[in-house]
């Protein structure tokens, strides 16, 4: 039997196994999710929001336990908590609204006909979550699927391979029964056979743009519904006029926090060159301050990266930005802790450009490279040279400049003066290879739903 693994950065060893479950056992588990559904798809909607509220209450009451398993299985310093806020932001915000997004339109109600469109439920929901934010981007399906009275089977990344054991135990703990909200340890095989063999009714997927194609490929032909997040390479531009401290400030932890491993998190900075040498110096003092370090010990703020052979991409895109004219600006002196390894020093590049890999492929690590440009055209160009779309961040006083820009911009959502957030009542969505689909917001139940129309003729005269 083979055994599902998560290697801590910590430490480099095992920190946690489990055994890859056999293709006959999974296929129970899925024959289990799609006759526990009916029932409780016929429950109250108020009943499944409020058991989903009741499983996410559960949750946070095993903080003690849940920040150091985040520590140890991907790095993040237990000074920052967890993933509470954003999951419980994300939950509260969904159920609030789960009654108007679920409501029926209703096109006539006469004594002659009955017209309307209702939403159902796809069924079956596979959700396969990352470990970058593990917590909050399952919740992301996860709590609508259930309350919209879908049943969902949920798969981590090896890496954080705790998360949604915890997550089940936690709601199946709430009162949610046990086959309505399963977690299950797959291989890459038993996956795609699966898909392939129309086990799901949609599935949700975030993670690389190749992970992507896999589910493609494996689900080709069975026209089951696919949500795909999938790679970044999120820019910021900061105009003449933006706030500078501001922008710095929240830039440069857009770029780093999390040790650069957010999904939308900043990778690439254009600066209006009246702004660019003070943006620059701030920014390196900025990222100096970080105390890299073991994540468990409470004065750490930057911790190792997930695993080092991520870590080694970051290292070979900027060995290979400086290589082609690049310069590293940060000391490497300030970060003895860096060891070549999982534990890797925050870095600002400048004199970059569009030739090197690391201003246009995603990056995903606490490093980051800013340009010089004259004029919103330019970069408007620059944003737009990329093959990924989650966010953008524009720094200036004039939302009708920022909304303008945004207009011309290829991407899932502009943000004005902030960066690194997602808003629960806006959809989280991507263009061209950042996938397809959205998650929360209203658009997010319509994604976990079908639309069925009733034409109800009371008459027959």
């Amino acid at each position: 039997m083979s055994m599902i693994k998560c290697i801590s950065p910590v430490n480099g060893e095992v920190y946690a196994e489990r055994p890859a479950m056999p293709l006959e056992l999974a296929k129970q588990a899925v024959a289990h999710a799609r006759q526990a559904q009916k029932s409780w798809a016929r429950r109250p909607l108020d009943e499944r929001v409020n058991l989903v509220l009741a499983g996410v209450a559960r949750l946070n009451e095993m903080v003690d336990e849940v920040v150091p398993e985040l520590a140890w299985q991907m790095g993040r310093p237990v000074r920052y908590g967890g993933e509470f806020k954003g999951f419980n932001e994300r939950s509260n915000y969904v159920a609030s609204i789960a009654a108007d997004a679920l409501q029926p339109i209703l096109v006539e109600d006469s004594d002659r006909f009955g017209r309307r469109i209702e939403r159902e439920p796809h069924g079956v929901v596979f959700v396969i979550a990352p470990w970058n934010y593990p917590y909050m981007t399952a919740i992301n399906t996860v709590a609508p699927a259930l309350m919209a009275g879908n049943t969902v089977i949920i798969k981590h990344a090896s890496q954080t391979i705790l998360v949604g054991e915890r997550m089940v135990r936690a709601f199946v703990e709430a009162g949610v029964p046990a086959d309505v909200f399963q977690n299950v340890f797959f291989d890459h095989e038993t996956t795609a056979a699966l898909i392939a063999a129309k086990s799901f009714d949609f599935i949700n997927f975030t993670g690389s743009v190749e992970g992507g194609r896999s589910i493609e490929r494996a689900a080709a032909g069975t026209f089951t519904g696919l949500g795909l997040e999938l790679g970044g390479k999120d820019p910021g531009y900061v105009m003449e006029d933006a706030d500078l401290d501001a922008a710095v400030d929240t830039l440069m932890d857009g770029a780093t926090f999390n040790s650069g491993q957010c999904c939308c998190g900043i990778e690439r900075i254009y600066v209006h060159e009246s702004l660019y040498d003070a943006f620059v110096e701030k920014s390196v003092a900025w990222v100096s301050n970080y105390k890299l370090g073991n994540p468990l010990d409470p004065e750490t703020t930057l911790g190792p990266m997930a695993h080092k052979r991520f870590a080694a991409t970051v290292r070979e895109q900027i060995a290979d930005a400086i290589s082609k004219g690049a310069k590293a600006l940060v000391d490497p002196k300030l970060f003895p802790q860096d060891d070549g390894g999982a534990y890797l020093a925050p870095q600002v590049l400048v004199d970059v450009d569009h030739s090197m890999a690391f201003m246009r492929e995603e990056t995903f690590g606490p490093a980051v490279g800013i340009m010089k440009v004259k004029s919103d055209s330019q970069a408007i160009e620059l944003m737009n040279d990329c093959q990924y779309g989650l966010t953008v961040s524009l720094w200036t006083q004039d939302a009708d400049r920022a909304s303008r820009i945004g207009r011309d911009l290829e991407t899932g959502t502009v943000f004005m003066n902030r960066a690194d957030y997602l808003d629960p009542a806006l959809c989280w969505t991507g263009v061209k290879e950042t996938g397809r689909g959205g998650s929360l917001s209203v658009i997010g139940f319509q994604n976990l739903t079908r639309p069925k129309s009733y034409h109800l003729k009371k008459v027959t005269a």
